[in-house]
């Protein structure tokens, strides 16, 4: 601080045609330097979004949950009032950067970041002497503001499920199911590591993030001191005896068909099928663990096929195409353990019941209908 400047070590750039700059900023200081415009003011008048609120603890716990590895991207902020920048002698482009104590520095990008440090700071004081990096631009104006967040969100691509659970290391499920795929050559030959939704063309059948949900879901005991090394046992023998008894499967595997036939074709090719099968395993594993198998051995009894329109119209096709909501998750469920001699459950029934109802009014609407035409 110097007089009526703040004043920080700075890198100088040029975009547009204009200067900004580059500065580290202590995380304690974050809350008090950078405003954020205020939620309750109209749309039209704000320089950014309205914080989503729900956001903020998870983004506080992930720093004070691991700070020694926690990572921030940089802030963003304009500067509406005096900015000084002045060269250093060894380089135009690295010196001081001054900016009036009457200005205001307003984030453009990283509002939910400011809100977390604040929060995490509370819980873990002395992550306040740590450091941010903070991008910083000359203001011109509301308009300008709303037009550099409107850019720098513009082309932001969240990246896929799949990948973003491949590279969480400190998750235990991405662990085991990455090593129960590696074991597995079915999953291991047609699991697609960076995609959540797989196109019609393409040479792989599974996608990571589907295996994760469906072993996750296989895995969900009541009892909690399974060690990994367990689950990865249990979810390999698992998923190995499965695959014996879905034909489509064992045909792709011995290169009788392609995986475009099998996604064209059937529903077990879809990632709502993996999870019925799974939450089906998780019960056969919990209430009969001595001969689950025998149970399994019934999946060869189900007609997956997509034309099969009296059984799967509704229950998880929608339209013609693959519905994935929670219900149609529990109808599918529900049709498996049908099938294996499992008993649903008093909700499992109830949504089954709900459903059969809707298939019965649209039978009746339907005759209905053609009496009133003859």
């Amino acid at each position: 601080m110097d007089g009526n400047w703040f004043e920080f070590v700075a890198m100088q750039g040029l975009q547009a045609r204009s200067a900004f700059y580059v500065i580290m900023v202590p995380l304690k200081f974050v809350p008090k330097f950078f405003k954020f415009n205020d939620e309750s003011l109209p749309a039209p008048l704000r320089a950014q979004r309205t914080l989503n609120k729900a956001r903020i603890p998870q983004i506080s716990r992930y720093i004070t949950e691991n700070p020694k590895e926690y990572i921030m991207s940089s802030l963003c902020a304009c500067v509406d009032g005096d900015v000084k920048f002045e060269p250093s002698e060894i380089s135009n482009n690295m010196g001081k950067l001054k900016i009036s104590m009457d200005a205001t520095v307003l984030i453009n990008d990283g509002q939910h970041r400011r809100a977390a440090i604040e929060e995490a700071i509370k819980v873990t004081p002395y992550l306040g002497d740590e450091t941010i990096s903070v991008v910083i631009y000359a203001d011109t104006g509301l308009k300008r503001s709303q037009q550099m967040f409107a850019d720098l969100n513009m082309h932001a691509v969240r990246p896929a499920q799949s990948i973003k659970l491949l590279f969480n290391h400190r998750d235990e499920q991405t662990y085991i199911t990455k090593t129960m795929i590696d074991k597995i050559p079915l999953f291991s030959d047609y699991t697609d590591f960076e995609k959540s939704s797989i196109s019609h063309r393409s040479s792989k059948l599974f996608t990571f993030s589907s295996l994760h949900q469906a072993t996750k879901e296989l895995l969900n005991f009541k009892q909690s001191d399974i060690s990994a090394d367990e689950k990865i046992n249990i979810s390999t023998i698992f998923w190995k005896e499965v695959i014996q008894y879905i034909p489509g499967w064992l045909n792709l595997l011995e290169g009788k068909t392609s995986t475009f036939q099998l996604r064209q074709d059937y529903i077990h090719a879809h990632g709502i099928a993996l999870q019925a099968i799974a939450r089906v395993g998780n019960i056969l594993l919990e209430n009969h663990s001595n001969n689950w198998q025998s149970y399994l051995s019934k999946l060869m009894l189900i007609d997956w096929s997509r034309k099969n329109l009296a059984l799967w119209s509704g229950r998880v096709l929608v339209a013609g195409k693959i519905n994935k909501s929670r219900n149609n998750l529990v109808l599918v469920t529900n049709h498996l353990q049908k099938i294996l001699g499992i008993p649903l459950s008093t909700e499992s029934q109830r949504i089954e019941d709900i459903y059969f109802d809707s298939i019965q009014a649209s039978r009746d609407t339907y005759k209905e209908g053609l009496n009133e035409h003859f």
